[in-house]
């Protein structure tokens, strides 16, 4: 069998070489714009997020000292429960759905509406494990779309 093979440059034509420079040229600039010049932009945001990285690290080291010195908080320092749920609703994502909150007698009473099942469970599970706080009471009911629910719900800190 034969290898195929490509012809010389010199064997074509003057406009089949200035097609085949043209399209060299062009390749070379599709090459560039397509790839070295999006990888150079990553590199670059990439080299930002370390600098930014090795900042907050070098002042994570500084103050370590001085929060190793400060110690735990005092027991009796915690945050008022109605500032922990609404601060913990919020990060847990359920900020809007959370439409009141009270005190009732040694709790919190807490009312929620459309708020997404699953992060409510894992947001009452977290202040569990994470801040004592006990679900005392709760009455749950769908609501307006697929997985929302209307909740009522006492909670208490232990």
């Amino acid at each position: 069998m034969r290898a195929l093979s490509l012809p010389s440059l010199r064997s074509l034509s003057p406009r089949e070489r200035r097609t085949v420079g043209i399209g060299g040229v062009l390749a070379a600039l599709l090459f560039v714009v397509a790839v070295v010049l999006p990888l150079e932009r990553h590199v670059t945001q990439l080299r930002r997020t370390v600098e930014r990285k090795q900042a907050n690290l070098a002042w994570m080291r500084r103050v370590a000292p001085e929060l190793a010195a400060a110690g735990a908080p005092p027991a009796g320092a915690r945050e008022p429960l109605i500032v922990l749920i609404d601060q913990s609703a919020r990060q847990a994502g359920l900020g809007a759905a959370l439409v009141a909150s009270a005190p009732s007698g040694t709790g919190l009473s807490v009312q929620l509406h459309d708020a997404p099942f699953d992060q409510l469970v894992i947001w009452l599970a977290r202040l569990r494990q994470r801040d004592g706080v006990q679900v005392t009471g709760a009455q749950i009911r769908a609501a307006g779309g697929p997985g929302l629910v209307d909740a009522s719900l006492k909670l208490k800190q232990s």
